[in-house]
């Protein structure tokens, strides 16, 4: 029989979707399940970009450029201008989704067992986008008794080799909902100096911000042009999850030809999802104003009745709308199995993501889940009330 590749066998399952066979056997046996363990928003799609597609005529469903339509590009260049970032039409390539960014941009600055550093926990695609690559992630440990703050500059440090080439962020960070201030991303800004670093930017959740917080670009950063990568996407912020449309953006001419070269080998983004994207760039600020306002609102219930529950610790995010909270269970991915497998709560149950997949290091994480607080309040409400009851039942603390 023929062999699987060592990297496929390596290549990490998704603790977002690794139990979805379990919560579609509790659903055929009749038990409503509540989703905390996606970020999949259900916020309407802005009504301008289904529309757009709509109204698209066109007589042959063409290749784009494979950087994407220069009007899109143009169009979002000026929505980062806006948005107080010196970004031009050059600065963009639009990818299939944030997750092609991530691609290109570990591609186009890392070799073949080449290191990038990254606070954990993160995003847990980047292990697998990493191990893609034949990268090798070096973590950086933040907690959650700081909230998941930028670990120390010298944590940082400790770990830098010959074969260090990038520090990878997500700001605001999935899945900690952690949003890095000005000071934070100044210090990483001083250590890429420092050491000739690559800083990459994971910021699709950059409209995301609370408390009165403003987001600080990694493109804010003057002197960091050569440094700094920018990863976006459309799927957050306009709830556009499906049209797998993002961008990679950065001033370094070298590093974009690069990139370039890994856009023309996929040919193009797709048409359709690039038409939708370019009309959402017309979406008021009302849009966003009311968005923010209910993601608050969600945020502050949720962390309000994790800690009416004994054993429970929770960081509060102060962006994204994600956030880990600490179970008082030996190992959250048995805990996550069992209440789809086995438990309901006046035939509904849960689902979250065990937090151990959002780390590299071994045996880190296993009390800890990752809650997506994309539901509204009232089922918000319910969820809490059922993982309180599981708790208190569940055989395997």
């Amino acid at each position: 029989m023929p062999k699987i590749s060592n990297k496929g066998q390596q290549m990490p399952e998704s603790p977002i979707r690794k139990l979805v066979p379990y919560a579609e056997g509790a659903k055929k046996r009749g038990t409503k399940v509540y989703h905390l363990n996606i970020g999949q928003p259900d916020i309407k799609t802005p009504e301008v970009a289904l529309e757009a597609v709509k109204n698209f005529d066109i007589k042959v469903l063409e290749y784009s450029h494979s950087a994407g339509f220069e009007s899109y590009r143009t169009k979002l260049s000026n929505y980062y201008k806006s948005h107080g970032l010196p970004v031009n039409t050059e600065d963009i390539i639009i990818t299939t989704g944030g997750s092609e960014a991530l691609l290109f941009a570990l591609g186009s600055t890392l070799d073949q067992g080449d290191e990038v550093i990254i606070p954990e926990p993160f995003y847990a695609n980047y292990n697998g986008f990493a191990t893609a690559s034949g990268v090798t992630v070096v973590p950086v440990m933040s907690g959650i008794e700081t909230g998941f703050a930028l670990p120390p500059i010298e944590a940082f440090e400790k770990l830098i080799t010959p074969k260090t080439k990038a520090i990878l962020i997500c700001n605001p960070g999935n899945p900690t909902g952690y949003l890095y201030s000005k000071e934070e991303i100044e210090k990483l800004a001083e250590i890429v100096k420092k050491h000739d670093l690559f800083l990459i930017a994971d910021e699709v959740y950059r409209e995301f911000a609370y408390d009165g917080l403003k987001h600080y670009s990694v493109l804010n950063i003057p002197g960091l042009e050569q440094h700094a990568i920018m990863i976006d996407s459309v799927s957050k912020r306009y709830s556009m999850c499906g049209a797998r449309i993002g961008c990679v953006v950065s001033k370094n001419k070298e590093f974009m030809a690069t990139a370039m070269k890994f856009a023309q080998a996929r040919l193009s983004p797709p048409t359709y999802a690039q038409v939708a994207s370019e009309a959402a760039l017309d979406t008021p600020q009302s849009y966003f104003d009311e968005v923010i306002t209910e993601y608050k609102d969600r945020r502050d219930t949720l962390v309000e009745e994790m800690n009416k529950i004994e054993g429970v610790t929770i960081a509060t995010p102060k962006g994204a709308f994600y956030c880990i909270a600490k179970l008082p269970v030996k190992n959250a991915d048995d805990f996550a199995q069992w209440l789809l497998e086995e438990y309901n709560f006046n035939g509904e149950t849960v689902m979250v993501a065990p937090a151990a997949g959002f780390y590299s290091t071994p045996g880190v994480g296993l009390d800890e889940v990752r809650i997506a607080y994309v539901l509204k309040k009232e089922d918000l409400i319910k969820s809490v009330q059922i993982l309180k009851e599981a708790l208190k039942v569940y055989p395997n603390n």
